[in-house]
C-alpha cells in the first residue's frame, strides 16, 4: 500500500495554490522559486507537455531535477503513453505526479506501477498518484481508478494554451466528483484560475488550485502570489 505521510499532509493544509512555472522568468528562476518560498506557497507546478498529447512542447525531467528548491515538485504529464516514461519524472524529484486518463489505454497498470515508486526525495514522504481529466471525458469512466491514486485533476480548460477562461461547467463537475469520493482524495483545479476567481473555487472544494499566468504576469508576481494566498486564508 503506498505511502500516505504527504497525502496527509496535503489534505491536513488544503486548500493550497499550486503555482506553475512555465511563465516565470527562467533567465530569474532561482530568484522566481525564492519569492514563492517566501510567500508561504508549497507547491510548484510543473507542466509536461510532448507536442503530441497537446499542441506545445514545454519541459522534462531535466529541468525538474535541477530546479533547486524546498517547495514540492507538482507534475503534471501531459504526454502521451506515459508509462516508459513516469520513472524518469519520479527519479527528477516528483512529489506529485499527474497523468492523463486519455493518455493511455492502460492507465491503470500506470497507476499501479507509480503505487510501487518511492518519492526520491524522501522515500518516508511517499509520492502522490494524480489523475488528470480533461474538460469533455466523462467522470464516469475514472470510477474504476479511484482505488489507485491520491488525486484528481480537473481542468477547467482544454490542455495545451495558458490564459484560458476557467469554463463554467467545471463548478457541477467538481461538485459531483467530491460526491464519488468523498474526503479519501484530493481534488484539484487546473486552468483559468486567477486573482479573481481563486476563493470561489476553493469555497468549491478544490484542495489544489494551479495557477501560472496569474501569478507571474510580468508586473507584479509578490503581489499577486500574496494576494492569492491571502484569498484562501493562507
Amino acid at each position: 500500500m503506498p505511502n500516505r505521510q504527504l497525502f496527509d499532509q496535503l489534505r491536513a493544509t488544503a486548500p493550497q495554490i499550486s503555482v506553475g512555472v512555465l511563465t516565470a522568468d527562467w533567465m530569474s528562476l532561482g530568484t522566481e522559486l525564492k519569492l514563492l518560498e517566501n510567500a508561504g506557497v508549497k507547491l510548484l507546478h510543473f507542466d509536461v507537455m510532448d507536442g503530441c498529447f497537446c499542441p506545445a512542447m514545454t519541459l522534462g525531467a531535466p529541468l525538474i531535477k535541477g530546479a533547486k528548491t524546498p517547495l514540492l515538485k507538482d507534475v503534471h504529464l501531459m504526454i502521451d503513453e506515459p508509462l516508459s516514461k513516469v520513472d524518469s519524472f519520479v527519479a527528477a524529484g516528483a512529489d506529485i505526479i499527474t497523468v492523463h486518463a486519455e493518455s493511455t489505454r492502460h492507465v491503470h497498470r500506470l497507476l499501479q506501477v507509480l503505487g510501487k515508486m518511492p518519492n526520491a526525495n524522501d522515500p518516508n514522504r511517499g509520492l502522490i498518484r494524480g489523475l488528470a481529466v480533461n474538460p469533455g471525458t466523462p467522470l464516469e469512466s475514472i470510477e474504476p481508478l479511484l482505488g489507485e491514486l491520491e488525486l484528481v485533476l480537473l481542468l477547467a480548460v482544454n490542455p495545451g494554451w495558458g490564459g484560458q477562461q476557467f469554463i463554467p461547467s467545471t463548478r457541477a463537475r467538481l461538485a459531483r466528483l467530491r460526491q464519488m469520493t468523498g474526503d479519501s482524495i484530493l481534488l484539484g483545479v487546473d486552468g483559468g484560475i486567477t486573482r479573481d476567481n481563486v476563493a470561489e473555487v476553493a469555497r468549491m472544494g478544490a484542495d489544489i488550485m494551479v495557477t501560472g499566468s496569474a501569478v507571474f504576469d510580468g508586473k507584479a508576481p509578490l503581489e499577486n502570489v500574496r494576494f492569492m494566498m491571502n484569498a484562501i486564508g493562507k
